[in-house]
């Protein structure tokens, strides 16, 4: 990896065990939740994006605190450490769960696991390699999305082959992330000392989170996308939920190989630029998915198989950018990372319950919702002034 050095690899590896167990869990997750106790009375669609929601809203929240808490006492392995292995141990939980409302409490625990590393960690990678931000935090969003890629590989292969039942594919899922946890401790930081300086929140941070933020409340969860793709696979009599896990595969596999390609082309022609085109290909995948139920069965599987392509371009095209766009407005780079990972994350939760609503009552809603508030932010963001620190 050359300049990028060592710390950024453990990272790497740290975040691909981390992935090859989310998610060999969360692609099961929608067709878990149908199956529990107390979803015949809310929805299924409405306690997919319920929890989902919730998880993610937790995350942000935590994220807002553990990154000004890291940038107050000069220390972010601590909270890297720490939300891993909160992240870890309730994994181990998930198969016990009989009734939504289990899944609920602890996908929110887990989630608070992603919150406690995920601005200290990124402030970590941002301060590491401030010439090559947008490539170091490819490299991270690739090694992640790598173990995402096997994670749902080996959940195609446990459902399709193997034929276990989601619980058991849920615990074998949990045990894998406990080998993200021993390569933590390799990591070198630099120790400074605890800031005195009152930590200020720019306006240009303020600026670029609200576009994101709005971004983020039409971008609900590939939960949805899941459950149509499957229907679509059912009428031609395949295993739906195994072929619907393939393409999630799929996706990780585009998002993987393209994710540092993107971050290295933000570092040139400027993310600002990158992160625009992800938010149009997200509402373009969003109508795609919408126009599927009216195709022929052989063009409705043609164009599944697109749109997962298109869906992983789209997040390698913001995922990385995102997290260097935020570094780059802000000296503050644990503040700006949690205020922006809060204020996004906190917003799929009424994106969740907005789009599990409107899929009960009509599944294009949802898809209609996701493509309107992509557009809209993608306009603001072309014209919106935001200036470097």
């Amino acid at each position: 990896m050359g300049k990028l050095g060592r710390d950024i690899i453990l990272l790497g590896w740290i975040s691909f065990f981390t992935d090859m167990s989310s998610e060999a869990i969360m692609p099961v997750l929608p067709f878990f939740i149908s199956t529990l106790h107390g979803i015949s009375s809310i929805g299924s669609g409405f306690a997919l994006g319920l929890i989902m929601g919730f998880g993610t809203a937790m995350a942000s929240i935590v994220n807002f605190f553990s990154g000004m808490a890291s940038d107050r006492i000069g220390r972010r392995k601590i909270f890297i450490s720490a939300g891993y292995t909160t992240s870890a141990i309730s994994k181990l939980f998930f198969p016990l769960s009989q009734a939504w409302w289990h899944l609920f409490a602890l996908v929110g625990i887990e989630r608070t696991g992603k919150g406690l590393r995920g601005a200290p960690r990124d402030a970590f990678i941002g301060e590491r390699y401030k010439d090559e931000r947008g490539r170091a935090f490819g490299f991270h969003r690739a090694m992640d999305t790598a173990g995402a890629i096997v994670g749902s590989i080996l959940a195609f292969i446990f459902l399709w082959i193997f034929k276990l039942d989601y619980r058991q594919i849920l615990l074998i899922a949990a045990i894998i992330a406990f080998f993200a946890i021993p390569p933590i401790y390799m990591l070198k930081e630099e120790k400074k000392e605890r800031k005195k300086e009152k930590i200020e929140v720019n306006e240009s941070i303020k600026k670029f989170t609200f576009v994101a933020t709005i971004f983020y409340l039409g971008n609900f969860t590939y939960g949805f996308f899941l459950l149509r793709a499957s229907k679509v696979f059912d009428k031609v009599g395949l295993n739906g939920p195994a072929i619907a896990i393939l393409m999630y595969m799929l996706f990780n596999i585009v998002y993987a190989s393209l994710s540092m390609h993107f971050g290295k082309l933000g570092d040139r022609i400027g993310r600002r630029f990158i992160i625009t085109i992800g938010y149009i290909l997200f509402a373009f995948t969003c109508i795609g998915f919408m126009l599927i139920s009216y195709m022929a069965e052989v063009f409705a599987i043609v164009l599944t198989i697109i749109l997962f392509i298109l869906y992983g371009m789209m997040y390698a095209l913001i995922e990385g950018n995102q997290r260097a766009y935020a570094a780059d407005l802000s000296k503050w780079k644990g503040t700006s990372q949690g205020i922006f990972k809060a204020s996004t994350g906190l917003a799929t939760l009424p994106a969740g319950i907005i789009a599990g609503i409107l899929w009960d009552i009509m599944h294009d809603l949802t898809f209609i919702y996701g493509a309107v508030l992509a557009i809209l932010a993608a306009s603001l963001l072309a014209t919106m002034r935001i200036e470097k620190d």
